[in-house]
């Protein structure tokens, strides 16, 4: 363990953190980031090589021309000589730029090649081995707390409905002493409801505080768990990181024509040898500066365990935050939340890019541990993977208590009183999905609706 909770801080507290459901995603994503951007190396040395191959055979045909011309023309003796030097230095620096070419193709891409067959291990459907372990053992991490999380929140719920119920039965109940049409009998009622409502919200409160106590107990094992396999994550890095400074050492190795064993007496060639050899020391001193450890604590506070989180505490009833629709989860990569702090869920997500669409992850799985395709998959992975599959709640008819306008177009809109059928439950950001009678299907807050 790396510290107790209040010790996990780092990140920007608006991000989504590491520790909530599914949000590992970003971790295991490296894999694939990884092996893509070994992808990238090859291809810009391989741009690098053709550049130094037009270049060398541009001095070539220069030099033939005019050597031809010189050697046909008019000009004589030593100064002849001393001309035709001039054809001789371009044929050398030639030779020095076609070396540099075959250096970066032979050598250099041939190495970031067979490091990359070795680190990535492909599989028959897709993937990378290594990818696919890591998300295996975080969701055998996660999966304990996140079953203890999902019983509090709906605990939770149950406490927050029942103190609603509470608050209506109080209200009728003020309102009939008020009124005269109330008999004395029908106040008995109300007030022997307003009773049992309040023993039923003391009866859930000890079960909210019951089960948040559990999901506590349960938090630092999760909290160690869940740092084992991200260590795992980064000592992969590490071989990756470290490969890639060596790498970057031996091109600009091969670049640096100050260095290049062909050249003969490069001193001659190139009269300012100082300022060119200042190119490549600078070059050399900003590779050798590079930080693996920084880097990795960097990735670890902004997508790992040092982001914040914050853990789940009891929470009172409010009924002003009850009547206010949930905020929808941003995917990984959108752009700031807007003033409407209205940000579209995961499944349309336009806000992400087409690459990081088909690498994104699902945090979603069954209970007999057989994990979904772990790329490819554009919900972002932020469904709560460890609800049952007997929990959709498909066709409930409910009710609406507030006007609701849809704010996208994969929203519902709808009126207070308007009835509706909720054909999937809620997500853990308060979302349910459902259908109007007019067939119209889509998202809506959880918490604008009451079952009939």
């Amino acid at each position: 363990m790396s510290g107790s909770y209040d010790e996990c801080v780092g990140a920007d507290d608006t991000m989504d953190s590491f520790w909530e459901v599914g949000n590992y995603k970003r971790a295991v994503k490296r894999f694939d980031d990884g092996h893509r951007l070994c992808n990238d190396l090859m291809g810009c040395l391989q741009e690098r090589a053709k550049i130094e191959k037009a270049y060398g055979d541009q001095l070539t045909a220069w030099s033939k021309r005019w050597r031809q011309l010189i050697e046909k023309g008019p000009q004589y003796g030593s100064v002849e000589r001393a001309w035709l030097a001039v054809m001789t230095e371009a044929e050398k620096v030639s030779e020095l730029h076609q070396d540099v070419k075959n250096n970066l193709l032979n050598e250099d891409v041939e190495k970031v090649k067979n490091w990359q067959k070795e680190a990535y291990h492909k599989q028959m459907i897709g993937g990378f081995k290594e990818a696919k372990e890591t998300e295996e053992g975080f969701k055998k991490a996660q999966k304990p707390w996140a079953k203890k999380l999902k019983e509090m929140e709906a605990a939770k719920k149950t406490y927050h409905m029942a103190c609603k119920e509470e608050k209506l039965a109080a209200t009728r109940e003020a309102n009939g002493k008020t009124e005269a049409s109330v008999t004395p009998d029908q106040q008995k009622k109300l007030h022997e409801k307003v009773d049992k409502c309040k023993q039923d919200v003391q009866k859930a409160k000890e079960k909210y505080e019951k089960s948040l106590e559990e999901l506590n107990k349960c938090t630092p094992q999760y909290m160690e768990s869940m740092e084992q396999v991200f260590d795992q994550c980064q000592q992969h890095e590490v071989k990756r990181l470290t490969f890639l400074k060596e790498a970057l050492l031996d091109i600009k190795r091969h670049l640096n024509l100050t260095e290049n064993q062909s050249a003969v007496d490069f001193k001659l060639m190139v009269p300012n040898k100082s300022s060119y050899a200042t190119i490549y020391r600078e070059l050399e001193r900003t590779i050798l500066a590079a930080n693996t450890q920084e880097d990795l604590k960097w990735f670890s506070n902004n997508h790992g365990p040092g982001m914040h989180m914050n853990w789940p505490a009891f929470e009172e009833y409010n009924p002003d935050a009850a009547s206010a629709p949930p905020k929808k989860k941003k995917p990984d990569g959108a752009p700031p939340t807007p003033s409407t702090d209205h940000v579209a869920p995961p499944g349309d997500r336009s806000s992400v890019s087409s690459y990081d669409k088909n690498q994104a992850y699902s945090a979603e799985w069954s209970d007999d541990e057989q994990p979904a395709a772990y790329s490819g998959n554009e919900n972002g992975g932020n469904g709560n993977s460890f609800e049952d599959d007997s929990s959709t709640g498909k066709g409930v008819r409910v009710r609406a208590l507030y006007d609701y306008e849809g704010q996208e177009q994969d929203e519902l809109t709808f009126k207070a009183g308007d009835e509706l059928t909720k054909i999937e439950d809620e997500d853990e950001q308060g979302w349910c999905r459902g259908r109007l009678d007019s067939g119209r299907e889509g998202l809506y807050p959880a918490n604008y609706v009451e079952p009939i």
